[in-house]
């Protein structure tokens, strides 16, 4: 063996021992007003040489590990603060935050040991710090937090903020306000809603991995966007990791409502585990044009010849549901390139899920009883369904970063996401529509594509005290249904199943249903800050402009297959499989017609020009005030560009939106926060909409409102906080709102394919008052409770809606409950890798669909949801394997019409009648991941 390549080992070695023996120490340095502050110096005592932080407040430096050092930060304008004992691992980066004084404070010295868990940017003790002297009521979510829950999404994650809950596993309800009344933005900038066909935003799509925190603001600034009033969803991602990193996850699971069961599917495409239509679904090559089937160009045999071309599937086949599976990849590096700072983070995740739900569907009209104070209910229908389902969700993330130098970044961050559901509905029951025992099935495949990219520059001009920021984003969400089909049959007095079959269009039975829906959303839009010294404090001046812009284009073909009069009625009782046969089409047999409504086509556009301008003021050490207006201007078309076209709707309005918030800093230890503001909610694009479209779920229709009119809501929050030490916290606070025509979703008896619908409308006036106490304590106190934390939150809300017409008078806002609490032990020991997190969350009733007189509303009852996930390190703590069980308790959800105005539900009371019943069942899974 030559001496060169003993010298050669001898060097690689060297640098894999000087390697293992070195650890990170990386941070973020924040002013007392959680702002970043560059150029701050940080030096070891004893040693020479150290760092500057970025733009962003960030620093790293390689240490020698097993040793303690001490650090000492300071910059021109702040106190120094000096951290000792500060513990340095072998392989690991230790991050924290630190926060430095205005200068005229007293010198703080604070002690920080190591934090061993690798790659997590800010842990909740950071976080809790971050919450503690932020401008406004807030909660913070850091994705260790994430991590630890047994949710499988940031979206079920968020239910445990103080005053919240989740509505479908994803729909967020902040303070008793349904999910239209939140806003989300992405690393600063607003997103658009996720769901075409509602105002909201679905958390489920952010997988843990792609997270540093969220944010979840209670409170108005002028900063931010006015459109919201329950609470500011601010979801960041990473960008410059303090150290490269890969991880993967891989797991499986499974539900017990669905395993073991029988899984109904139909021949669909090879690409559907993507959740992408290869084009099995697509229209028959060459189909007419909707003018075509709306004029005279076809004539019926020809439209019957078209509708004989579509795929014989209109029925499922049994099998067995599969295991759920996940698969999540995440990696990042931080390096040089040409002497500049470069970073980024990358994920890539996928999960495919299979569901049975069990649900059933009755709906009421009441009438009075002469002589009898209860009312009598009359039932429009009874639906036993089954729905099963595969759920793909799989997304990526890319999100990339250069430092010019430690005053100058640009980032570029981009997620792409795909979320798609395969189903097959099988119905059986009563409609008392056609006094008829049913049984229907509905086959679908709905696909929606997210994809947001943004470009953004951070810079700091020291000389001047001034930062600049600046932003561009494009989004666009598309929704494609191919191939929906809805097939009925009714049973005759002589026991005979017939085809229902109608000579004209019909969405219920026969129907056939193409729908396209492309939303793009652009922003621009830049801020400028400025510090100077008054009252011996630093105050900040900040204002900026946003620039929006948000098309959507919608083109929906609803056909049916139609039995025209004097055809072959015998074609009525074939069976499924074989009634829409290509030879039954034409002739004597089956017709196709397309709906002729413009309704079914329509376009949509909203300008929004908003700009702001807000003062930071510090008057001394006890007292901070930031205030200042928000104006936004927004221009919205729907339907048609021709003021004659019944389906235009053309408004703009403009909003003077004006805050104040005041923090009142007792001691170091507590705050107590006061906040009045002005917000506004506007309509989405499909709630202005008069397109009516048949729900088979529901049982009924969705008809927009051209007529809606922003909301406007005057808001009030007074909060006392309290931080005992690190990693605990302690806050009660109370809440009023004031709402101006508050938007709502109502049941009544009109709609198309069926005599039930759910309208859009506009209360008078509503109001929303409550209080919110949440408390995080670690339980060392307490003998062999050394390594537990108890979390909990609870939140009463009371809520009323005055003043509306066709509605019912005197009741909650929809979707507000009376009640929301929260409960969770944390048990982690570090040194055996053991972790364990149980969590309790349960809400009080609350309307899902507002009624009127003649048709009650729909309440959704309480029900505890109990989830619990075990974990252990494991291969040298670089993997983990973790049991999650959700829904432990499995209690059946129960949506009732309550007859006479009685509070709370009684399950058998004649009073509550039952208007819809869900089986979820329990949810377990397991997960194992491994950090390289």
């Amino acid at each position: 063996m030559s001496k060169k390549f003993l010298l050669f080992i001898a060097l690689i070695s060297l640098v894999l021992v000087s390697f293992a023996q070195t650890g990170k120490i990386a941070g973020k340095v924040l002013n007392n007003k959680n702002e970043p502050l560059p150029g701050v110096s940080v030096k070891i005592t004893g040693s020479q040489g150290g760092t500057t932080t970025d733009v962003d407040g960030l620093f790293t430096l390689n240490l020698q590990a097993g040793k303690k050092y001490q650090l000492v930060l300071s910059a021109v304008g702040y106190d120094p603060k000096t951290i000792d004992d500060v513990e340095v691992t072998a392989g690991q980066v230790l991050d924290q935050i630190f926060i430095l004084e205005n200068s005229g404070k007293s010198l703080n010295t604070v002690t920080v040991t190591a934090n061993r868990r690798s790659g997590v940017k800010e842990t909740t003790a950071s976080l809790i710090q971050f919450q503690k002297n932020t401008n406004t009521v807030a909660s913070v979510i850091s994705a260790e937090s994430i991590r630890r829950s047994p949710d499988k999404n940031t979206g079920e994650v968020l239910k445990r903020i103080p005053g919240s809950s989740i509505i479908d596993g994803k729909y967020l309800v902040v303070r008793g306000l349904s999910d239209r009344y939140n806003m989300a933005m992405l690393n600063g900038v607003q997103l658009s809603s996720t769901e075409p066909d509602r105002k909201t935003f679905s958390f489920d799509i952010f997988p843990a991995a792609m997270l540093d925190n969220i944010i979840i603001n209670k409170a108005f600034v002028p900063e931010m966007s006015g459109e919201w009033a329950g609470g500011l969803i601010q979801i960041n991602t990473r960008d410059i990791p303090s150290k490269n990193f890969f991880n993967i996850q891989v797991g499986t699971g499974f539900n017990t409502q669905t395993i073991g069961q029988d899984f109904y599917t139909y021949k669909g495409g090879d690409l559907d585990f993507i959740g992408i239509d290869d084009g099995a679904r697509a229209l028959p090559s060459g189909m007419p044009a909707k003018s075509a089937f709306r004029g005279n160009t076809l004539s019926e045999a020809e439209k019957a010849q078209w509708g004989s071309k579509f795929p014989n599937i209109w029925t499922a086949s049994k099998g067995s549901a599969p295991l759920n599976m996940s698969l999540q990849a995440s990696g990042g590096f931080s390096g040089t390139l040409f002497d500049k700072k470069i970073g980024g983070v990358f994920a890539l995740t996928y999960a495919n899920n299979a569901k049975r739900l069990a649900f059933d569907n009755n709906v009421y009209n009441v009438t009075l009883v002469p002589g009898n104070p209860l009312k009598q209910a009359d039932s429009s229908y009874q639906y036993n369904n089954i729905k099963y389902s595969r759920e793909v969700l799989w997304g990526a993330m890319a999100n990339l970063a250069v430092q010019l130098n430690n005053n100058h970044k640009i980032s570029v961050k981009n997620i792409f996401n795909i979320n798609s559901t395969d189903y097959t509905t099988q119905r059986t029951g009563y409609d008392y529509e056609f006094f008829a025992p049913i049984r229907a099935t509905e086959l679908s495949f709905k696909n929606n594509t997210l994809f947001n990219t943004q470009l953004t520059g951070d810079h700091n001009f020291s000389a001047i005290s001034s930062k600049l920021k600046w932003y561009g984003s494009f989004s666009i969400l598309d929704q494609y249904i191919p191939f929906q089909r809805r097939i009925q049959y009714n049973q005759e007095s002589n026991g005979d199943w017939q085809l229902l079959m109608s000579a004209s269009n019909s969405q219920r039975s026969g129907s056939i249903f193409y729908s396209n829906l492309s939303d793009y959303l652009y922003n621009a839009g830049s801020d400028w800050s400025t510090t100077f010294k008054l009252f011996d404090n630093v105050q900040t001046v900040k204002g900026g402009y946003l620039f929006q812009v948000k098309d959507r284009l919608y083109n929906a073909r609803p056909f049916s297959i139609v039995l025209p009069p004097g055809s072959n009625n015998a074609l009525k009782g074939l069976p499924a499989d074989q009634v829409f046969a290509p030879e039954n089409f034409g002739g004597n047999g089956f017709g196709f017609e397309e709906y002729s409504e413009k309704n079914f086509r329509y376009l949509a556009n909203s300008i929004l020009n908003a700009g702001y301008l807000q003062m930071d003021n510090q008057f001394n050490d006890w007292l901070r005030v930031v205030w200042g207006v928000r104006i936004e201007d927004f221009d919205q078309l729907v339907g048609s560009v021709d003021p004659k076209d019944t389906r235009h709707v053309n408004t703009r309005v403009t909003d003077w939106l004006p805050a104040v918030n005041a923090t009142f800093k007792l001691n170091n230890l507590t705050n107590i926060r006061l906040s009045a503001s002005q917000t506004i909610v506007r309509p989405e694009f499909r709630e202005l909409s008069n397109l009516a479209f048949y729900d088979f779920e529901l049982g009924a229709s969705v008809v927009g409102n051209p007529n809606l009119k922003r909301t406007k809501i005057t808001n009030l929050d007074l909060r006392y906080e309290l931080y005992p030490r690190s990693g605990e916290v302690f806050t009660v606070g109370v809440f009023y709102k004031q709402f101006e025509d508050p938007i709502e979703q109502m049941f009544n008896q009109t709609g198309a394919g069926s005599s039930n619908a759910f309208n859009f409308i506009n209360a008078q006036k509503a109001k929303n008052y409550g209080a919110e106490i949440e408390v995080r304590k670690k339980l060392d106190f307490i003998n062999g409770f050394k390594n537990f934390t108890i979390q909990s939150n609870i939140a009463y809300i009371y809520s009323r809606v005055t003043g509306e017409k066709g509605a019912k008078l005197d009741r909650p806002l929809q979707g507000q409950s009376p009640y929301v609490a929260n409960v969770s032990l944390q048990y982690d020991q570090e040194q055996s890798g053991w972790s364990a997190t149980l969590l309790f969350n349960q809400i009080g009733r609350r309307i899902l669909y507002v009624g009127n007189d003649e048709m009650p509303g729909i309440w959704e009852a309480p029900r505890p949801l109990l989830d619990l996930q075990v974990s252990k390190k494991v291969l040298d703590k670089k993997g983990e394997i973790r049991l999650n069980v959700s829904d432990i308790l499995n209690q059946r959800a129960y949506f009732y019409q309550n007859l006479n105005d009685n509070e709370g539900f009684k399950k058998g009371n004649p009073e509550d009648v039952i208007s819809i019943k869900r089986n979820y069942g329990t949810n377990v899974s397991l997960t194992f991941g491994y950090n390289f």
